[in-house]
């Protein structure tokens, strides 16, 4: 891919991303609240749609790649940008849950719900500066490398969904309990 285009598909990935995952700092807890979902339930859902994704990591795709529409999109680079790479690679279900979490209204303060944001855009900038690197990255490990190190990462992103999972379940029970 072209730098310029790799440039462009970066930036707006990373926008939309950006734009999600605040949505959800700002929002996540009311919609929640408004919905009557508590946030255990939505940290189990979460679970599960994020070790979905990392089975799909792990195993790779799984499912037969679906046909094109007929009509083009009007921009295929926001198409690509948008999915796969923002929503779900980048402001995927951990990344919403996490931001979620983060910022528990109930559990952490303005300004440490301040230095959340201010860390998620620190992070969302690194990951910028990766995507525009990736064809030297690339390079440096080579498809085997790139294959290998999405499977490992797929493995531990299974862990870490099954974390949430079991910690969400564990709120469950001891206020099912009492």
């Amino acid at each position: 891919m072209a730098a310029a285009r790799r440039r462009k598909l970066a930036t707006i990935a990373v926008l939309i991303a950006a734009a999600v995952l605040m949505f959800f700092i700002i929002a996540g807890q009311l919609l929640l609240g408004a919905l009557g979902i508590p946030l255990y339930s939505f940290q189990i859902a979460g679970g599960i749609v994020l070790f979905l994704f990392a089975l799909n990591m792990v195993f790779g795709q799984t499912k037969p790649q679906q046909a094109q529409e007929m009509s083009a999109p009007a921009d295929p680079d926001a198409s690509v940008a948008v999915y796969p790479l923002a929503i779900p690679a980048i402001a995927g279900p951990g990344a919403m849950l996490a931001v979620v979490l983060l910022t528990d209204n109930d559990r952490y303060s303005p300004m440490q719900q301040a230095d959340t944001v201010a860390m998620l855009l620190a992070v969302l900038f690194v990951l910028w500066l990766a995507l525009l690197a990736a064809n030297p990255i690339s390079r440096v490990i080579g498809a085997a490398g790139a294959n290998i190190l999405g499977r490992v990462m797929g493995l531990i992103l299974a862990a870490v969904a099954v974390d949430n999972v079991l910690k969400a379940a564990a709120v469950y029970v001891r206020a099912a309990m009492g």
